[in-house]
């Protein structure tokens, strides 16, 4: 069996380079960007080469025509009245045809003959020729492989009442046509490389290259998110590049917050993750101390106790969620049947122990039952509570806390309200969002993600629903008690 031998070094360098070249021009955008625009461009000549065509092809047979008349002419003025063999050959060999007739004045005469024909005839009446005609006869003069002749008739611009008929072989007019032909796709695949080129230039600086620019910005910035001199600086422009390049910097500038705030939120939890086994303990003795002022005969005592015992187990289960929260999970609801009435009022008592005693305002009937789990509601209420009264206390505010409720048949509509001074609209734009919507400067914004979480775990929700100068309004949404 044969071995296709191998190719010497130099041939196999320059396959490589005409490979390399190729693959270049048609995987790189420019490349067919320039390819599309000649392709376009020689399709464009292609679609109006049958039109020049056909119109080339009447100017012919008119030169023809003209010709032909003159050689008429010529034979008028020729001395004696009569023309002999050779003046008439040679007539009509000026004038490339075979015979010339004429009508003139009414009278139809045969001015030049060289012979009876013996191959195909066919007509072509430049007086009644329309665009259609012109272009199909255009394109079968290409393609006809038979020696034909072609009876021309015409009105000669000299004698526009007369008519001239001549006939001329038709392979001259398909050797000028195929000449025009090849002149006209020199000229087209010229024209289509110098427009492709300036095409491609232009597009290139003023589409490819910004492109380019946006897919290596973006490129940078996942190399390292968090280095501010890898985003892109937008240009001052106008069009949709220039769009582009503005939601790519608002894009990257909200991926480095987020990746910040995750920083941060992976720092908490490693914190807490190391103070959550000390905590406990702290908590456990602090239980023991109040499970032993329970038991005291002092009233004021014993509730102080009591209040204390329930505070010490909330932080105990706090404790034990710390990290499950770290993970953006909270241990599902444990729901029963809960007072809400008694429920606001023993967060309200918390939340006034803490920051300010002030006037509380309980609208809600007695008797007032929701599905929930009851340590969850107390930290929904909890939170805000001492939202809105640290809200007041910053402005020197009486403070004032109120709630009501309203219910249908699956949810209680419970609202709070407070006499603050109303939430900034920086607060209101990152409402909810950890570490961004606290209006202190050492809150961190967990309380409502905390509370608002907690909620729509029980199918609930939290919504703003109103601030300004008079105080704010919260709504919260629990499922009512079967």
């Amino acid at each position: 069996m044969n071995e296709t031998p191998p190719s010497p070094p130099a041939v196999q360098r320059v396959k490589d380079v005409v490979i390399g070249a190729c693959r270049a021009v048609f995987e790189s955008l420019p490349g067919r960007l320039l390819l599309f625009t000649l392709g376009f461009v020689m399709l464009a000549q292609l679609l109006i080469f049958l039109p020049l065509a056909a119109q080339f092809r009447t100017n012919w047979l008119s030169d023809q025509a003209e010709t032909a008349f003159i050689a008429a002419l010529a034979a008028d003025v020729a001395a004696g009245g009569t023309l002999g063999d050779m003046e008439v050959s040679q007539l009509l060999e000026a004038s490339d045809a075979v015979a010339v007739a004429r009508v003139t004045e009414g009278r139809n005469e045969l001015v030049l003959y060289g012979g009876p024909i013996d191959a195909p005839l066919i007509e072509a009446d430049l007086r009644r020729e329309d665009w259609l005609t012109r272009i199909s006869s255009a394109a079968r003069t290409f393609v006809v492989t038979d020696e034909r002749y072609i009876r021309i008739i015409a009105n000669p611009q000299a004698r526009p009442e007369d008519i001239i008929d001549v006939i001329v072989p038709e392979a001259p007019l398909k050797a000028a046509l195929l000449d025009y032909s090849v002149g006209l796709i020199q000229l087209s695949l010229f024209i289509a490389i110098v427009t492709g080129i300036l095409l491609y230039v232009t597009l290139l600086y003023a589409f490819v290259r910004p492109m380019r620019q946006l897919a290596a910005a973006m490129a940078r910035f996942q190399k390292d998110p968090m280095d501010p001199k890898r985003s892109i600086q937008p240009e001052n422009r106008k069009d949709e590049i220039g769009q582009a390049q503005r939601a790519l910097a608002a894009m990257q500038d909200d991926v480095r917050a987020s990746l910040k705030q995750r920083e941060r939120l992976a720092a908490l939890g490693e914190a807490m993750a190391k103070i959550n086994h000390d905590l406990r303990n702290v908590l456990a003795t602090a239980q023991l101390v109040s499970d032993r002022l329970v038991s005291f005969e002092d009233d004021r005592v014993r509730k102080m106790g009591a209040r204390m015992v329930r505070a010490v187990g909330r932080g105990i289960r706090l404790t034990e969620a710390t990290l499950q929260y770290g993970r953006a999970e909270e241990s599902p609801p444990q729901k029963m049947q809960l007072n809400l009435k008694v429920a606001l009022d023993e967060a309200a008592a918390d939340a006034m122990a803490t920051e300010g005693s002030g006037e509380w305002i309980n609208e809600i009937a007695d008797g007032t039952a929701i599905e929930a789990d009851p340590d969850h509601v107390h930290r929904i209420f909890l939170n805000l509570f001492r939202n809105g009264l640290q809200a007041m206390t910053m402005v020197d505010a009486d403070l004032r806390l109120s709630v009501s409720a309203t219910s249908d048949d699956e949810f209680m509509r419970i609202e709070v309200s407070d006499g603050g001074p109303g939430l900034p609209a920086k607060a209101q734009e990152n409402l909810f969002q950890p570490f961004t919507s606290s209006t202190r400067r050492e809150g961190t914004g967990l309380g409502l993600t905390t509370a608002r979480e907690l909620a729509r775990a029980h199918g609930g929700d939290i919504v703003l629903v109103r601030t300004g100068e008079d105080g704010t309004v919260f709504m919260v949404r629990l499922p009512v008690a079967d």
